[in-house]
This record gives C-alpha cells, structure tokens and sequence, in this order.
C-alpha cells in the first residue's frame, strides 16, 4: 500500500510541476541550489541523502562543513523522501587520511598535494559507499562541491572514480574595493565588506561568500584595491581584515592585502620609500609582524607601483625588482608572498602603451626573490575585449608569472551586457608562446610546468558586489563561476564550464541548458564585433569606459585617447606593430612575430592591432576593409537579438523574476550594441569618407549627436 501511495504523489506531483508556474529566484544561491534532481537520479541519489559519515566533524571545522554542505545538498537534491531512510547500507564517507575508515580504504592520496581529492564509489561489508578523501580537509571540502556539482549535472553514484588537483596554487580574487566601500570597476553595488562595521560585526554573507568560493576552489582574496590608501595598513584596519580572515579561514581562503607603496611616509612614520633606505625595510618588516600577528595565515601583499600616477620604487630611481624584493623579505619568515603587478605605463614614455611593461620588467628576469610572483594581464593594454597574448608570458623563463583576468565588465558592457568571459580566457591560455617551441603555451607559462616554477597562480579581478544577486546580474555570475573552475583546471573548455554553471543555476534539462550555452558561447564574439571588431582597442569613453568614443583625441596623455590605438585616418585604420611601426611584434618569440607581422597570416582577430590597413583592401571575406568593418558591426547587433530570440524562448522554464531581469537587461545590451554600432560607423565614414556600403542601414543621428552622449556618473569610476 505505501509503495503504491508514492507511486501515486510522485505522479501527482509531477502533474502538478508541468502546470505550476516555476518558483521566483532572487538569484542569491547562485549555483548552489540544490533543486530537486529528475525523479530517475532522484531515487538513485536518496538512499545516501541521511548518511553522511565524517569521523573527524567534531575536531575539525573544515570537515565539519564539508559534511554539512553534503547534506545540506543532498537534501535539496532528493527532495522530501523515504527512499532516503537511514540503515540502507548507503553511506557517504568523508575524511582525510588521519581518519580510520579513510586509512583503511588505501585510497591514492599520496599525490595529490594539498588540495586535491578523490571521490570514489566503493563497495565493501554490504555497504554501498560514496567516498570524498583528501590529504587536507581543504581538499575534502573541494571534493564534497565537486560531488555535489557532478551529482547535479547528472552522474551516476555508482560509478565514481575521480582523482583532482587545482593546476595552479595561488587561486585570487582581486577585490578593487575602496575603504568607504565604493568598487572601482564595480557594477554591482557597493562593497560586501561593510569596514565601518568591522570588527565587531562579520555580516552573514561572508560566510556565503566563503562557500560559494570554495565551491570553485578559490583559495584567496585580497581585499582591497590596487589603487590602496595607506589606512588599511594601519591598527585599526588590520584588526577588521582579521576578522574577515577568521570569517574565510575554514573555507580555505587566505586573506590578501594591496599595500600603497608609499605607505610609510603617507603615515609619517618614514621620511622616504626608496626600498634601499634600512629604515624602510625595518618599517615594512615590523608591519609585517604587526599583521601576522593578528592575521596568522596571511597571504601576503599584492602591489601595483609606478603605474597610472601610482608610487613606486622607480620614484627613487630604484627597480621594480629591488621594490618587490624588499616587501618580499618582510613577508618570507612568515610564509608570505609578494603579487607585484606588470600593469606599467608612463606619460612620458612615447614607447608604444603595448610595450611597456616588457621593456621594463624583460630586463630584470632572475632579479627577483623566491617568494614574489609577477601579476601580469592576459593581454599587454587593458582588459580590452579581445586582445593577443602579453608578450611577457613565455619570455621571463627565471621569473614565475600569474595571469591576471578581470572578471567585472569594465570594457564589455558593465553589468547589463551578456558577455561570457571562458572563451576570451581560454583563448589567452591556449596562445602559443613558442617560448621552448611549439607546445609552449601560456597555460603552461602560468602553470609553472614550462619552466618547473613552484609559485603559480592566476587572479580574477571581482564582480562581487552587494547587490543580492552578487554580480549585477545572473549571466555575470557565470563569469565568477568560470574563473574558479578555470583556475583550478585550465584544461576545461569553456563549453563543459557553461554546461555545468547553467544546469545547476536554471536546471539540468537540455532544453534549458543547450539553448542558454549557445547564447553563453557567441555572447563575448558578439560583444567584440559590435565595439571593437578586427583589432581595434579600447574605443570606449575615457574615464567610465562606457560607451563609444572612438573620437576623444584632447585628452592630456596619448595614451588615454582612443584615437591612439585605432589611428583611423583617410587613407586606413589599426595601429602599426610591425617592423614599420612601433616594432611590438618583436617583443614576440620569432614564430608569433612572423605571424603577427605578415598581413596575411594575421587573421581579422587581430588584423587592426598589428597593422594600418587601407579602407579598400581586400578581406578573407571578398569585402573591402571598410564593408568588412560595417559587416562586423551589423553581426554584433544582429547576434544580440539572436540571444534575445533564444531567451524569449526559454519563458516557460526559467523562474519570472529571473527571466524578466535578463530579458530586459539583453533589451538594454540590444539598444547599446545598436548605439556603438551607429555611432562607430558614424565615426568611421566621416574620416574615411567613404559612403556605407550599398544595402547598409545608416546611423540612427549624425555625428555631432553621438559626440554630444554624456555619461558623468556612470557606475565603478572613481
């Protein structure tokens, strides 16, 4: 009779779903959801959802949450069931190998360093065993999430057999968060670190925070911005990071800290910065200890010197090497490391923007100390919607590298945009550096494998913000997600981390994953072609960055213009690298330079970075530049709608509050991609002069009208 009773709900219930309106979403889960799995790997699953065995809970918070997230997953995974009655013989097990029943399994635990895990199906004494094992409960927490991500994705519990490693160890966010809780670059509210109320009040959302990194295998976060005020150097502000370090100790995430390199004379407790100068070496040491103190497991500083007005050793005609080396042997006797930033450039430099921070840090590769790692951007500008690889990764062989993303949209579309990120880093990490030959790929560069370096990582720079849903929108919260799962395995495609990210934060069923992935996947080429297709860089409005403004040209470094990067005039368009130019290319090792410098082995990606091209010159395509350059434009806005078309489509399976805001937000994008479009081409006529291509719709204004556009206070600029 109680079997025919369920038989009878489940068929109710399943009835009842097909005709209920899909439950409303704020978005905060993100993709720790742990909705209700298909009824067939439902009944799978529940045998094992009220038996969790964890033999060290009790002496190790770490475990202890590894096994509270399992259950907390199985339970929303299994939904309310008797299936799931304790006594079955199904038991999740989880532990390090100091734990017994773990030891007793003779698991491969010996080579998985710190961090990795296995989970395995097992069956043994009558007992149907799922188990997570590790060598640090750090590693069981990354395979308790992994579990749970691949039972929510649709694995099978009877077949696990899987064994992982993070490829790199240094897992960041960089947080640009400002001390009065302002975000530069951030489009998603203000800070989630609410100082005024540190110490004496850790918000609740710092441990979801916490968990949701974790989730990723995100190990670190510094927490301000690189642009950093001495202040958070000081008593006070120590004494708050410490109790957001306590907050993410336990999820496995050590605390980071920008350090203002002028900090010591800004407090007036120096007389100089010149890192040669004893006193300021026993000054940051004695600051070191003062934050160790407070902070044991600190990860040390992050540091962007005599860039874009900022301080830096160069300021007493010191290197960036003896700068970093001195912040470094602060930190050493504590474990500590030194991220030191090769984002440079200088107003008065003329060199090429692109070049400049090879020509300043190539020269010092062996000079720095063990423990600093240099931070560098995945391209040599800025974030740019497409940009070739930085020219450092491959050529500093004694020097460890890290990648440096930016996870918030600063140049593609701030939070309203549907841009994808996984494509444009996957592309940056499978460039070809040919730096031991082919084969010697920037992954392998930032991996520490090309050159056997023990220091790696790769930083995201944060889209977090306060908003509830943490990003600013759903689809950007897809770019958080990407980023851990690329920093713990850049082997993954793009695709596999767009599938696993939309069937845990919509549903696994294929008729919402294959369509949400298709707009995910063209999204970041739609972006590029309707703002800076075949090339071109960093058209944006200075200052905010958005918007058009391919014409700014009066403003008082080159290098802030746009009009320096795309140099349009009568005759063509696109900045000259090559030989002929500013020689860029042969910052490149010898094969990629061939390749960048001759027009026809290019490619139209980036066509317009390396090389001035004649308005009338012939495409790939059959089209002349100019025809080619509209087309571009015309894709990209016609690549909106087709998103549009595809999430208009998916209204009957995605929850009201969420399908509304991104219907309206790709309504936005649709309506801003149409404007650059028409105000670039608008542009790019009047200085070509040269009429639209027959067939084309002209802009919507002239050109005056799209000049005349202000934005004063567009979000994340300060």
């Amino acid at each position: 009779m109680r079997r025919w009773w369920r038989i009878w709900a489940s068929a109710l219930l399943a009835a009842m779903a097909m005709h209920a309106p899909v439950q409303a979403e704020d978005g905060y889960d993100l993709w720790l959801r742990y909705q209700p799995l298909p009824e067939a790997q439902r009944v799978a699953v529940a045998p094992y959802a009220h038996s969790v065995v964890a033999e060290e809970r009790g002496s190790d918070g770490t475990i202890a949450i590894a096994a509270g997230e399992i259950e907390r997953g199985l339970a929303g995974l299994v939904g309310p069931s008797d299936e799931a009655a304790p006594g079955s013989g199904h038991v999740v097990l989880i532990g390090t190998a100091a734990a017994p029943s773990i030891a007793a399994l003779d698991l491969p635990l010996t080579t998985l360093g710190e961090d990795g895990f296995v989970i395995r199906s097992v069956a043994r004494g009558g007992k149907h065993m799922i188990v997570v094992a590790a060598n640090r409960p750090v590693g069981v927490l990354y395979g308790a999430f992994a579990l749970l991500r691949r039972l929510q994705t649709g694995a099978d519990v009877t077949a696990f057999d899987l064994r992982e490693t993070p490829r790199v160890a240094l897992r960041l966010l960089n947080h640009w968060d400002n001390l009065d809780r302002t975000v530069e670059r951030g489009y998603a509210g203000q800070s989630i670190w609410d100082w005024w109320k540190l110490p004496d009040y850790a918000d609740p959302r710092y441990t979801d925070y916490a968990r949701a990194n974790a989730s990723i295998g995100i190990n670190g976060a510094v927490l301000n911005n690189v642009n950093a005020r001495p202040d958070s150097l000081t008593g006070p502000w120590i004494a708050k990071a410490a109790k957001v370090a306590d907050v993410l100790r336990p999820y496995g995430i050590k605390v980071y800290l920008s350090a203002r390199w002028s900090a010591p004379v800004e407090l007036n407790e120096t007389a100089t910065a010149d890192p040669l100068d004893p006193a300021v070496a026993t000054w940051w040491k004695a600051k070191a200890n003062e934050i160790y103190r407070a902070i044991p497991d600190f990860g040390g500083f992050l540091v962007k010197a005599n860039s874009e007005g900022q301080p830096g050793p160069q300021d007493y005609k010191r290197s960036h090497a003896d700068g970093a080396n001195m912040l470094a042997a602060a930190v050493a006797p504590h474990g500590g490391i030194v991220m030191w930033r090769a984002f440079v450039y200088s107003q008065v430099d003329p060199e090429d923007r692109a070049k400049q921070a090879y020509s300043e840090f190539k020269p010092l590769d062996g000079a720095f100390a063990d423990n600093v790692v240099l931070q560098v951007k995945n391209g040599p500008i800025d974030f740019q919607p497409r940009e070739p690889f930085h020219p450092l990764f491959g050529a500093m062989p004694k020097t460890p590298l890290m990648i440096e993303f930016q996870i918030t949209k600063e140049y593609l579309g701030f939070a309203t945009h549907l841009a994808y990120l996984a494509p444009m880093w996957e592309e940056a990490l499978g460039a070809d550096t040919y730096a031991k030959g082919k084969g010697s790929t920037v992954a392998k560069v930032v991996d520490g494998s090309l050159e056997r370096h023990r220091l790696t990582g790769m930083a995201g720079v944060a889209n977090i913000g306060s908003d509830r849903n943490w990003s600013g929108s759903t689809f950007d919260q897809a770019n958080w997600y990407a980023f851990g799962r690329l920093a713990w395995d850049h082997a993954l495609s793009s695709e596999a981390i767009a599938r696993e990210w939309a069937a845990q934060t919509f549903a696994p069923d294929p008729a919402v994953v294959d369509p949400v992935v298709a707009m995910m996947l063209e999204s970041r080429q739609a972006v590029v072609d309707y703002m800076t297709p075949l090339g071109l860089a960093h058209l944006m409005a200075t200052g905010h960055h958005y918007g058009p403004g391919p014409w700014v040209s009066d403003l008082a470094r080159p290098e802030w213009n746009p009009v320096y990067y795309h140099r349009a005039d009568r005759e063509g368009i696109g900045f000259d690298r090559t030989a002929s130019g500013s020689n860029a290319v042969a910052q490149y090792a010898p094969p990629v330079a061939r390749r960048f410098a001759d027009r026809s082995r290019v490619g139209d990606d980036y066509l317009l970075w390396f090389h001035h091209v004649g308005w009338d010159e012939r495409m790939a395509s059959g089209r002349s530049l100019w025809a080619e350059l509209v087309h571009r434009y015309d894709r990209g806005v016609a690549s909106v709608a087709d998103m549009q078309a595809r999430w208009a489509a998916l209204e009957p399976r995605i929850d009201d509050a969420r399908f509304e805001q991104v219907t309206r937000f790709l309504a936005i994008q649709r309506q801003e991609a149409t404007w650059w479009r028409d105000a670039s081409i608008a542009y790019f006529a009047d200085v070509s002069k040269r009429p639209l291509p027959e067939g084309v719709r002209p802009p919507a204004h002239d050109l005056d009208h799209y000049k005349a556009i202000s934005h004063p206070f567009a979000p994340g600029h300060h």
